[in-house]
């Protein structure tokens, strides 16, 4: 029961920061687009539905998708350079 009440603890304390985290992490895809867009036209539209999946999970509530998706985002610019 001890272990049970803990992880929920976990649970409900990381939630925030999850929520914390997407807009970050949206604004350094945004960043990156804006400074340094790949070449590739295929990536570039990945990467922005990636980037507007991302936001729609974090407005519903979903950041822990939405950091999964952001993070493929982000893999995707970082292996375009």
């Amino acid at each position: 029961m001890r272990r049970i009440m803990l992880l929920l603890a976990a649970a409900v304390v990381s939630t925030p920061l999850w929520a914390m985290h997407c807009p970050m992490d949206m604004a350094k895809i945004d960043k990156q687009l804006e400074t340094n867009p790949p070449s590739d036209p295929a990536t570039l539209e990945k990467v922005k539905e990636l980037r507007a999946e991302g936001e729609q999970l974090h407005k519903a509530g979903n950041h822990t998708q939405s950091v999964q998706v952001l993070g493929q985002a982000q893999a995707l610019l970082d292996s375009a350079e």
